[in-house]
């Protein structure tokens, strides 16, 4: 099994003033060269935006974007439709940039702070139409089991959200003392495991809040939780760059 440590505290951190935002890979101005991205893991940022702030209205094109709200409320407004549309926590947003789109996404709230992940994932097809989609996912149904969030328009998974490329997210929430054995889609995959919240054992690693490992060469591995603990797994093909 090959394992790469992400500590909560290595990663690049930009104060915009309205945004607080941490890089688990290099982005913007922030630049690791050993932090460029993990298999087609492009961008896993980690974002507190203050009330009614947010991102104008920018580009993107091929690149599967998925966003996870943790806290408060988004808004999100693009060119494929004219209506401002809300993303709260328990859904999931995915965006195919495709051969281009212009989006917005702002804090809707006027008074509290809105937390949230946002995730790029490389595409295995360029140039597709570009597509929007979010989905409610039951906090129940990831309580010491597997949920899964997003796959790839090639599984016959029904109740996932769907982007263009062989990857997997999904979540599950631990109790104190509880383990969870992983299983890998296949030995081309790696999985990113992010800490949510909480503290879990992988292996010899101990991982609290907002910590993450990266997995690959292996068929699974177990996860003991040390307290309460919810984790984010981006399972995706090990292209390189």
């Amino acid at each position: 099994m090959k394992t790469i440590i992400h500590k909560a505290e290595d990663r690049g951190f930009a104060n915009h003033g309205w945004l607080q935002a941490n890089h688990s890979f290099s982005f913007a101005s922030w630049y690791n060269p050993e932090k460029v991205h993990f298999g087609a893991l492009r961008v896993l940022n980690d974002d507190i935006i203050a009330p009614k702030m947010g991102f104008g209205t920018h580009p993107h094109d091929n690149m599967e974007i998925i966003t996870i709200p943790l806290k408060g409320v988004l808004k999100h407004r693009d060119n494929m439709g004219e209506d401002w549309i809300p993303v709260v926590p328990g859904e999931v947003q995915v965006m195919s940039a495709g051969t281009g789109v212009q989006h917005s996404e702002i804090n809707g709230s006027v008074d509290e702070y809105l937390s949230l992940f946002q995730i790029w994932i490389i595409p295995e097809e360029r140039s597709v139409k570009p597509r929007y989609d979010q989905k409610t996912f039951s906090e129940d149904d990831r309580k010491g089991k597997l949920q899964t969030l997003v796959t790839s328009f090639k599984d016959e998974d029904d109740h996932s959200l769907k982007i263009h490329q062989d990857a997997k997210l999904s979540r599950i929430d631990l109790e104190a003392g509880s383990s969870f054995t992983y299983k890998l889609k296949s030995n081309a995959h790696g999985v990113y495991v992010m800490t949510i919240s909480g503290g879990v054992s992988i292996s010899e690693f101990n991982l609290n809040s907002r910590d993450a490992i990266g997995i690959s060469e292996t068929s699974n591995f177990e996860i003991k939780a040390t307290e309460a603990s919810e984790l984010l797994f981006i399972e995706v093909p090990m292209i390189n760059l």
